[in-house]
């Protein structure tokens, strides 16, 4: 069993919602993004989601795609985006790392040696925005084979069928895309959440995580209410952005964020 199929079990034993922050790595340069995820994992991440920097990054919005760019400033690669897992493992072995990023990166390195560089890094799960599930079954094996989880992204008008589809290739858990378009837009709306979960839940027992427009604690709350785990991403980039001039400043707003999100996610009365 993977170390998120692990947690997930664990989870669903004691009712837990997994928090799960998204940053890039490099962003907003290279000696942050170690610190950053040990900080967030002390301020009640379960599971860790590590950008790949890109150059085409069609499916982020302008925040994400400005946290890439400033990342390839700094030559950033998948290469040194392991480099920094490998860094992140000496010290934490427990929590989960799932890398999100592009095809075309994972298939210049070749999908066999990937997966393996992968396994020795420490990652955990693997999602390729761009990889449909009907060209994933060689690159998913190799990863499952080395104990990592090939992850999809649902959306909100992915049909019945997509849905069962991915829940043939997938593992780990199912990224629910909450609003229609790039990360960073759209208005959340809890009620076509709701409704689209019972599909999802109708067609896989995978885990559902449900990311996209989550800014807040209240945010946080609402959707923990409805699945699994909870991801934010432009909302922990932004604060980045902010202080690109006082990281420290940055790094302590994610994890004052964070930890309202924890607090709310853990108290649905």
């Amino acid at each position: 069993m993977s170390r998120l199929a692990t947690k997930f079990a664990e989870f669903k034993k004691s009712g837990h919602k997994a928090l799960i922050p998204f940053i890039t790595a490099g962003d907003p340069n290279p000696e942050f993004t170690v610190p950053m995820m040990h900080a967030m994992a002390e301020a009640g991440a379960d599971i860790i989601e590590l950008g790949v920097p890109f150059s085409d990054p069609m499916a982020d919005g302008p925040v994400i795609q400005r946290a890439s760019e400033r990342a390839l400033e700094h030559e950033m690669s998948l290469r040194r985006t392991l480099e920094i897992v490998s860094e992140f493992r000496t010290s934490n072995q427990s929590t989960p790392v799932v890398l999100m990023g592009y095809a075309n990166p994972v298939e210049a390195m070749g999908y066999e040696a990937f997966a393996q560089a992968a396994k020795n890094a420490g990652v955990d799960g693997v999602l390729t925005v761009d990889l449909p599930p009907e060209e994933a079954h060689e690159c998913a094996a190799l990863l499952n084979s080395h104990n990592i989880d090939q992850i999809f992204l649902l959306a909100p008008n992915s049909s019945t069928d997509r849905i069962k589809k991915m829940n043939l290739v997938g593992s780990g858990f199912l990224y629910y895309v909450s609003v229609k378009g790039i990360t960073g837009a759209g208005h959340l709306d809890t009620s076509d959440v709701q409704r689209k979960l019972i599909d999802i839940r109708a067609n896989t027992q995978l885990p559902v995580g449900i990311g996209f427009g989550i800014k807040d604690a209240e945010t946080a709350k609402v959707i923990a209410g409805l699945g699994d785990a909870v991801v934010v991403g432009s909302a922990l980039i932004s604060k980045i952005e902010a202080n690109l001039s006082a990281p420290e400043v940055a790094r302590q707003e994610i994890i004052e964020l964070l930890k309202s999100m924890r607090l709310a996610m853990d108290n649905q009365d």
